[in-house]
């Protein structure tokens, strides 16, 4: 082969890897930044953004934009490729699926997709939709599963999991946000044959269940973590903490923890083979740690100053952030491994947390509406900032998304954008 020809094919294979490379990109399914699942990319309350403020003028972020006429429900927004998904009801009991431009906060497109609840104390819908190669995934208040095409609105198939896996109506409805684990979509229909159930999303069809525990759903969303090397998903149920192999449906372990009403509404949180659980109304929770195998649990310690509702709770640099319920809350750090109360403040209530950047961002509520603003740190409470929710009607119980340097807060039928990257 001449010199030319060598060096012809030299350019030929750089071009063709630069090309592939760029393809690959592509394909991905989500931008770096982006946020196209319940309480961030990793489903943990921590969203990768930096470059982020670390205080706040006294009143607040600016506005980057108001979205009005998002309809009620209780869901958070998703980011995705340049638009933003939020789900909401309209008039009587008409679910909707709403698109909208994140740069300008337009609403592009409404898409019906079926009946929500009407339960008094939260009306519409609670499920936060995942986004997953051009399609979203969420679970009406009703107890029906969607997969929605994400560019037209066209309902590719939809799971009914009362009249599928008999699922047992709880007392304030459904409200988990749907886990897709490759090929399949993850849910918690709850009963004896489907405590935990797994659907081809591509078609719906039920692809494993799990059975040897008969407890009912509740309104807690599920997470997969990595224990000594192998899968392991981890959520709550009505009564139980439950830990289930995510490629065949087999329980592992149980754990017995009884909440009020059966309100387990935050997701575990997985640390070196320790178990994160919790439950409000002064009832709390504590640490579970994971025999080697996987196979069982044992009590590690247990607290009742983090009696967390359904506010969520983050970990980070081995402390536990998240917010208390009785008595109005309070904003608590705890030390993951031991259970020891770093400190603890009324400063800050009850309402739903997320982290980013080193802070805290807390969406105090039903009632209040106030939006904090505070250090990450074990060494003591430090609020950098605060402002108050304006817009919007209802109880202030969305969980906040971070995605692109903008905080998203959805309150009733109201999302308001607000900049809180660094200029």
């Amino acid at each position: 082969m001449g010199r030319f020809a060598c060096l012809m094919k030299q350019h030929f294979l750089k071009s063709f890897g630069l090309v592939a490379l760029l393809a690959t990109l592509a394909c991905r399914p989500s931008f770096a930044a982006d946020s196209p699942q319940f309480r961030g990319p990793n489903r943990d309350g921590l969203f990768p953004e930096t470059g982020l403020l670390k205080t706040w003028p006294e009143e607040g972020p600016p506005v980057t934009w108001t979205a009005q006429g998002i309809g009620g429900g209780f869901s958070s927004a998703i980011i995705v490729g340049g638009k933003v998904y939020v789900t909401g009801m309209l008039g009587d009991d008409a679910g909707n699926l709403f698109v909208l431009d994140e740069a300008a906060g337009t609403i592009l497109n409404t898409f019906p997709y079926g009946p929500e609840t009407l339960d008094e104390q939260a009306q519409g819908p609670r499920s936060t939709p995942t986004f997953d190669n051009g399609k979203l995934y969420f679970l009406s208040g009703l107890g029906v599963i969607y997969c929605m095409n994400a560019a037209d609105g066209s309902i590719l198939w939809s799971v009914d999991t009362v009249e599928r896996f008999g699922a047992r109506q709880i007392t304030w409805d459904y409200s988990e946000s749907l886990l897709v684990d490759g090929d399949q979509v993850l849910c918690t229909p709850g009963g004896p044959e489907a405590l935990v159930a797994a659907l081809d999303k591509n078609s719906g069809k039920t692809l494993w269940t799990t059975t040897g525990l008969d407890d009912t759903t509740s309104y807690c969303s599920p997470i997969i973590v990595n224990h000594g090397g192998s899968r392991m998903l981890l959520n709550a149920t009505g009564t139980h903490i439950v830990g289930v192999d995510p490629d065949s449906g087999a329980l592992r372990w149980s754990f017995y923890h009884k909440a009020n009403y059966d309100i387990h509404g935050v997701t575990p949180v997985y640390l070196n083979g320790l178990v994160y659980y919790t439950a409000g109304d002064g009832i709390g929770g504590g640490a579970l740690e994971i025999a080697p195998d996987g196979g069982s649990v044992a009590s590690k310690w247990t607290d009742t100053t983090l009696d967390g509702l359904h506010s969520g709770v983050v970990l980070i640099d081995g402390h536990l952030y998240g917010t208390g319920y009785k008595g109005g809350g309070k904003l608590v750090c705890l030390e993951m491994t031991t259970g020891k109360v770093v400190w603890d403040t009324r400063e800050v209530r009850e309402g739903a947390l997320i982290a980013a950047d080193g802070m805290l961002y807390i969406y105090e509520g039903p009632r209040k509406g106030v939006v904090n603003l505070v250090k990450a740190s074990p060494d003591g409470f430090e609020r950098t900032g605060t402002f108050s929710v304006t817009e919007g009607t209802g109880k202030h119980w969305a969980h906040p998304t971070l995605a692109n340097g903008i905080l998203y807060i959805r309150h009733g039928d109201a999302l308001i954008a607000y900049t809180v990257k660094l200029p």
